[in-house]
């Protein structure tokens, strides 16, 4: 039996989301402690921003891939990792002033009196720095990703 690509297109877009909200479900709980960064990629030829938090054991939290890196970027990533995976307790950054105002704003609007703790240590974010180097060799090997919108599916 022959299936053209376009047809495998289509069902990757019809079914993507029952895929999704199903291994929602059956993701484990991930730690309190985050480490969040963002780094460069190429797409089309044009760099985008790939922000990335994973925990403490090295488990990935949440990814977001954006043209932009500007605090409504963070802001936006922030609000997917924890509406998937709940409030954590403390994240570590890099200098990245995007990412504190992003938690910083997240803090103003709680509705909790939980706030989330930032911490601004180089070396513990070395598991994200390895990831991001593995993400980067894996699309250097490959031909990359082409256009945005399929990248960010992917």
């Amino acid at each position: 039996m022959k299936v053209d690509h376009s047809s495998i297109q289509r069902w990757v877009f019809k079914f993507s989301p029952f895929v999704e909200s199903n291994m929602k479900k059956r993701k484990n709980l991930v730690g309190g402690s985050w480490r969040m960064d963002e780094t460069c990629v190429k797409v089309g030829g044009k760099d985008r921003y790939f922000y990335r938090a994973v925990e403490k054991q090295g488990n990935t939290v949440d990814f977001l891939l954006t043209t932009r890196s500007m605090k409504g970027s963070a802001q936006k990533f922030l609000n997917k990792a924890i509406g998937n995976n709940g409030k954590p307790r403390l994240i570590n950054l890099d200098e990245s002033g995007a990412n504190t105002e992003a938690i910083r704003i997240i803090n103003r609007y709680s509705l909790t009196f939980k706030k989330i703790k930032t911490r601004q240590v180089t070396y513990l974010n070395n598991i994200v720095e390895q990831d991001h180097r593995t993400i980067k060799h894996r699309l250097a090997i490959t031909t990359g990703l082409k256009e945005f919108e399929s990248a960010q599916r992917k």
